[in-house]
């Protein structure tokens, strides 16, 4: 069975700009005789007329024939796309990045790497969505997304991954608590009866319930909220604790101005870290390795910039 050529497609898209075969046929740069060859073929294959062809009115599209041509300017945009982004013999990286990254990790990753990544590879096309695990994952099966960076928490065993950086889960308080003021490392003993402010997402409400779960206890959740910066909010406003996990350029301040203590809690506090997942039977290409590569080199230069004495 015949089948449309890209060529037919370029003809298809391109008559609707026209009222007259000569016209038409000079801005495909082919005979007005080969073009109406072309375009009976076309609708061969079609099987019902795309256009009325008449020597006194010229050529007019039939519904089906300008539904032709939508169709196919949109695949021929495809192919330009395609043609545009590979080979990339010369060494530029072009093409769409389409990455996504969790909702609390967003404010401390997102702005370094749109700041500096798209001006080192000018030809590509970066996109980003913010997300939880529950909205990034089907994204990412989906096609949707090249890669996402999320925490390296309870995520499914398919999905490959490449570490970022290394963190665990701190305690956040306010600075008067009276927890903020020992020098210690605090326990999951320390804050269970203390009210907590759980920042209800997935994975990261889960996590907290096995900390608190694999020593037998229970937290006295005060209030579940989907946003970390109103956990820090409410923390600053001394009505309870929060859990997150520690970060570059992390202020310690909330949204309101307010001062934040953090401190680092003892084991259980299993070891976790920000990783870039993608699909495992999907092969990265050479500009979304050059992102991964990126966020790498960005994370540990906010690392350095928010240690003590820089």
């Amino acid at each position: 069975m015949s089948k449309f050529s890209l060529r037919h497609l370029e003809i298809m898209a391109e008559l609707p700009e026209h009222t007259t075969l000569g016209s038409a046929a000079s801005e495909l740069r082919i005979s007005e005789s080969a073009l109406s060859q072309s375009i009976t073929a076309i609708e061969k294959i079609a099987r019902e007329p795309l256009c009325l062809r008449r020597k006194a009115h010229g050529i007019t599209m039939t519904a089906s024939g300008e539904y032709f041509a939508l169709m196919a300017r949109k695949i021929i945009a495809q192919v330009d796309e395609l043609q545009a982004t590979f080979p990339h013999q010369d060494g530029q990286l072009r093409g769409p990045v389409r990455f996504g990254c969790f909702a609390s990790l967003s404010p401390h990753v997102i702005p370094a790497l749109l700041e500096g990544f798209p001006p080192l590879h000018p030809d590509l096309d970066v996109s980003v969505r913010v997300g939880t695990h529950d909205e990034l994952i089907p994204a990412l099966n989906s096609g949707e997304l090249d890669v996402a960076f999320v925490y390296d928490l309870l995520l499914p065993a398919q999905l490959g991954k490449q570490v970022i950086y290394e963190t665990e889960m701190q305690v956040v308080l306010h600075p008067g608590h009276r927890l903020a003021q020992l020098q210690r490392p605090l326990e999951l003993s320390d804050l269970v009866d203390e009210p907590l402010i759980m920042y209800d997402s997935t994975p990261s409400t889960g996590y907290v319930m096995q900390l608190f779960a694999a020593q037998g206890l229970v937290p006295k959740i005060t209030a579940s909220v989907p946003q970390m910066i109103l956990v820090n909010a409410m923390v600053g406003r001394g009505l309870g604790y929060g859990l997150l996990m520690s970060r570059p350029n992390n202020a310690e301040l909330s949204l309101e101005g307010r001062k934040l203590a953090f401190r680092p809690l003892r084991a259980p506090n299993y070891p976790s870290a920000v990783v870039a997942i993608w699909p495992g039977t999907a092969q990265l290409p050479a500009r979304v390795l050059a992102l991964n590569d990126y966020a790498i080199i960005a994370m540990n230069d906010s690392w350095r910039e928010s240690s003590p004495g820089n």
